[in-house]
């Protein structure tokens, strides 16, 4: 049972992924990204990795599948300019996703050692594994990932800030400071008499 769940997961990534750089809308291949993600997450809670799982999905598809799909939308991307020039790349593609195929293939069907499997004490979860290892060996890749995702998160938010010239905005100290001389003007008119 679980050969066949692996496998019917690992169909569904290989589909979502193929449809990620074969579809043409934008808004579409980030959809088809989200099920990739899934999919690879319910690969990774086969394999007893349930932090990496939930961690894939609460980080990737909660917040940057989100920040992909407000970049798509805000861009406005004109599709049938990029169907003119898709023809155009196809070589190059072909050629990148022959050689992408024969490395993993090279790699699949090589003679490797066998890995030895890492013994985890019975009362170790693999999160705290994890964690032990991401702040003891890997703690200045860590650091230096956290400080790259906080520049570029800086740099999406002050590339999607454009001051706007056109539009007012209420300052409310003018409007406290404001004397009825100001705004307002009496004109004393004669009256008409009445016939």
């Amino acid at each position: 049972m679980i050969k066949f769940t692996f496998y019917f997961f690992s169909i569904i990534l290989i589909f979502a992924a193929m449809r990620l750089i074969t579809v043409r809308n934008p808004v579409h291949a980030a959809l088809f990204l989200v099920l990739s993600f899934f999919s690879s997450a319910s690969i990774w809670l086969l394999l007893h990795a349930e932090f990496l799982a939930i961690a894939l999905i609460l980080v990737y598809v909660g917040a940057v599948m989100v920040l992909f799909l407000f970049v798509v939308m805000m861009l406005d991307i004109n599709v049938t300019m990029i169907r003119d020039g898709f023809a155009r790349y196809m070589p190059v593609a072909t050629l990148v996703g022959v050689v992408i195929l024969v490395e993993m293939g090279l790699v699949i069907f090589s003679h490797l050692p066998e890995v030895q499997p890492v013994v985890m004490a019975a009362d170790v979860s693999n999160t705290k594994m994890l964690g032990q290892v991401l702040y003891t060996i890997y703690v200045y890749p860590f650091e230096i990932a956290a400080v790259i995702l906080l520049v570029a998160m800086v740099a999406a938010i002050a590339l999607t800030h454009i001051p706007r010239t056109r539009m007012k905005y209420q300052t409310p100290s003018h409007q406290v400071n404001v004397r009825r001389q100001d705004r307002v003007r009496l004109v004393k008119m004669p009256t008409e008499p009445k016939d």
